[in-house]
């Protein structure tokens, strides 16, 4: 079963436009894009990238930030533009 994770992320608009995005507790995450949902569609690679480098360090990525269905809940939020 693959392993569920509830990141914070912050977006940062860029002055030269786009976004940057960050997570607090990941601080190894960072990926950018065009626009909000271009952003938010790189974060699954950029977080592919943070785990690979856990691993490769021997790390574990905090465990708060674990989300195990088998527990109950998932709790997710969502960005959702709106015209």
């Amino acid at each position: 079963m693959a392993r569920t994770y509830k990141i914070p992320l912050v977006l940062h608009l860029q002055p030269e436009g786009g976004f940057t995005v960050t997570s607090p507790d990941l601080p190894e995450l960072i990926t950018e894009g065009d626009t909000v949902e271009e952003a938010l569609d790189n974060v699954r690679d950029a977080f592919d990238v943070v785990l690979e480098i856990y691993e490769d360090q021997g790390r574990e990525i905090p465990a708060h930030l674990l989300q195990d269905p088998r527990e109950g809940a998932i709790f997710t939020e969502q960005l959702i533009a709106a015209s």
